[in-house]
């Protein structure tokens, strides 16, 4: 795996030139080292609120990844070892030789590619709502959404985010409801045609995730979280996952692929494994 970083002090924005791109991060909080990974197209800016209790408890240090955000878009196509080797290149750039980890979805991907690449770098690792690839399942294929007219998109979108949310359990479900609606108008937002290229070849990269056969390289201490109703990373993939990590400790939550924000115990359960 190629990796190369060099901080650029020259900018006005904290960014390092990482395997040929420039990769913008930020850096918050303080405590234990903590590397943060984001999820398929999200960037800093649109994960904030999750971000925050992290940096409240922790020496964060996220970045938006390739593709996104305030990150270059660069020719595709990526790989996971694309993504595995900026965020080890950013923590080479911060000084970091180990640290925990917690990956998000797409970012749980990249943790795991990470994890089997560089285990002695890594002091404990969180896997939240991810899937391992190859024989411990896939998740949904979200790049097969952009064929579908806008009206099923948004309604295939609401189910596989939790599989109870029906139009009869939104409606008895303010909660859920705000969450279904918050979640859509993301989806919604309006991209220009480089950002819509960085997503998709985020996509595609994803897609193509696999390290199911590698993970009993793992080294630290694993927690995998998942929810009980998500439709993208389903329960069967996270039992996947810590069937093949050795010691991995389970967790599954009342909600779907959001269940920080559906399940109070959630985020103070995995703020607390991080932090021991």
């Amino acid at each position: 795996m190629r990796r190369t970083a060099r901080p650029d002090n020259d900018s006005a924005i904290p960014t390092i030139t990482a395997n040929g791109i420039k990769l913008y991060y930020e850096r918050r909080g303080s405590g234990p080292r903590l590397l943060f990974l984001n999820g398929s197209g999200s960037t800093l800016a649109s994960s904030a609120l999750l971000i925050a209790p992290f940096a409240q408890r922790f020496d964060v240090v996220a970045h938006d990844q390739r593709g996104l955000g305030s990150t270059e878009v660069p020719a595709g196509p990526y790989t996971m070892a694309d993504y595995a080797a900026d965020a080890l290149a950013l923590l080479d750039t911060v000084g970091w030789e180990r640290c925990r980890v917690v990956g998000v979805s797409f970012g749980g991907m990249v943790a795991q590619e990470l994890a089997v690449t560089a285990p002695e770098r890594v002091e404990r690792l969180a896997l939240c709502c991810t899937s391992p690839g190859g024989a411990g399942g896939a998740s949904y294929p979200l790049h097969e959404l952009a064929d579908l007219p806008a009206a099923e998109r948004a309604a295939v979108g609401t189910r596989l985010l939790d599989t109870r949310f029906d139009t009869e359990w939104l409606a008895a479900h303010p909660a859920d409801r705000g969450l279904a609606e918050m979640m859509a108008a993301r989806r919604s937002d309006e991209k220009t045609a480089e950002q819509l290229r960085g997503e998709t070849e985020q996509l595609h990269a994803r897609a193509g995730h696999d390290v199911c056969d590698r993970l009993h390289l793992v080294a630290c201490p694993t927690l995998v979280a998942g929810g009980r109703y998500d439709g993208i990373a389903p329960v069967a993939n996270s039992q996947a996952i810590a069937e093949r990590i050795p010691n991995a400790d389970l967790r599954l939550y009342e909600g779907g692929h959001a269940f920080f924000a559906q399940d109070g115990r959630a985020l103070p359960e995995v703020l607390d494994f991080l932090a021991s």
